[in-house]
C-alpha cells in the first residue's frame, strides 16, 4: 500500500509545482489558473483520500492477523513494515483531507500545519521509513538464505530491533529538518520544498534523494534477490545429486522448481514495482536538478 500512496503524493507534488512555477514558486495547496485544472486537482485529492482509506484498511487487516496469530513478535520487520504502511496511508488521508478544506493559513498554527500536514512531510516521512524497512527485510532474507550458518551464529534480537529503529530514524533525520528549513506560508498558502538557501543546496538535496532512495535501494533489491536465487539453485542441485531414487529426485526437483518460481516472482515484483512507481518522481527531481525553471518553460 505504501507505493500507491507514495505515487499519489508524487503526482500531487508535480501538479502543484507546475502550477506554482508559472508564478515563480511552488505551492502545495494552490489553485490552478483554469477551471479544468481546478477540477482535476479537486478530484485528484479525493482519489488520494480513497487510496489512503484502502491502504489503511488493508494494512490494519494484516496487522490484526499478525497480532491475532501471535506472529508479530516472530516477524518483527514484517510487522514494522505494515505499521509504517498504515501510517503513510493515514497521513495521506489526513493531508489531502485537510487540503480539501481549503484552509487559509496564518500565524504559528498555520506555519506548523504547513510544515507537517499540508506540506506532506508526514507522508514522506512514513514512506521513506517504509522503503528503508523494506530494504532491511530484503537483507534479512538474503542473510538467512545465502549465509545461513553465519546468521545462526551471529544474529541477535537487538540487531532486528536496531534495523526497526534505523528505519524510523532515517525519515526523521532527513524529512523533518528538510521540511522545517524549506517549507513556509505566503498569503495563506503552504509552499513546500521552496525556501532553499541556494540553488546548490536545492541540487544537492535532489541528487541525494534520487541516489539514496532510488538507485541505492534498487541496487540492494537486485543484488540480494539475485544472490538468493543463485543460492537456491545451488542447494537444489546438491539435493538432486544426493537423491537416492528417481521418485525422490522427481519430488525434490518439483519442490526446487516451486521455490525458484516463488523467488523469481518475488524478485521481479519487488524490483519492478519499486522501480516503476518511484520512477516518475525521481525523473521529475532530476529534471529540476538540471533545470529548476523547466516547469515554468512548460507552462509558457
Amino acid at each position: 500500500m505504501t507505493e500507491a500512496s507514495s505515487t499519489a503524493s508524487h503526482l500531487s507534488v508535480a501538479v502543484t509545482t507546475e502550477e506554482a512555477h508559472a508564478n515563480g514558486t511552488q505551492a502545495t495547496n494552490g489553485t490552478g489558473t483554469t477551471s479544468s485544472s481546478v477540477d482535476f486537482e479537486y478530484y485528484f485529492k479525493w482519489a488520494a483520500v480513497f487510496i489512503g482509506v484502502v491502504g489503511m484498511a488493508g494494512n490494519a487487516l494484516i496487522l490484526y492477523a499478525l497480532v491475532a496469530s501471535k506472529q508479530h513478535k516472530k516477524h518483527i520487520l514484517i510487522f514494522n513494515q505494515n505499521v509504517l504502511d498504515l501510517l503513510s496511508s493515514f497521513f495521506l488521508v489526513v493531508s489531502y483531507g485537510v487540503s480539501l478544506c481549503d484552509v487559509y493559513l496564518t500565524g504559528a498554527a498555520g506555519h506548523y500545519l504547513c510544515v507537517t500536514i499540508l506540506g506532506e512531510t508526514l507522508i514522506w516521512w512514513a514512506t521513506n521509513c517504509s522503503v528503508v524497512n523494506l530494504v532491511a527485510i530484503t537483507i534479512d532474507r538474503y542473510l538467512n538464505v545465502v549465509h545461513p550458518i553465519w546468521i545462526r551464529k551471529r544474529k541477535r534480537q537487538w540487531m532486528t530491533y536496531s534495523a526497526v529503529a534505523l528505519s524510523w530514524l532515517v525519515g526523521i533525520i532527513y524529512n523533518i529538518p528538510l521540511a522545517f528549513l524549506t517549507n513556509g506560508v505566503g498569503d495563506g498558502v503552504c509552499y513546500s520544498y521552496v525556501f532553499f538557501d541556494s540553488q546548490v543546496g536545492r541540487k544537492a538535496n535532489g541528487i541525494f534523494y534520487v541516489t539514496f532512495f532510488y538507485f541505492v535501494m534498487l541496487t540492494i533489491f537486485i543484488y540480494c534477490y539475485g544472490h538468493i536465487l543463485v543460492a537456491i539453485r545451488r542447494q537444489a542441485s546438491v539435493m538432486t545429486g544426493h537423491s537416492g531414487t528417481a521418485g525422490t529426485s522427481s519430488t525434490q526437483q518439483t519442490q526446487s522448481n516451486k521455490i525458484k518460481t516463488h523467488i523469481i516472482k518475488t524478485m521481479v515484483l519487488v524490483c519492478a514495482f519499486y522501480a516503476v512507481t518511484r520512477l516518475p518522481t525521481n525523473i521529475y527531481v532530476i529534471v529540476l536538478v538540471v533545470d529548476p525553471d523547466v516547469t515554468r518553460l512548460i507552462q509558457t
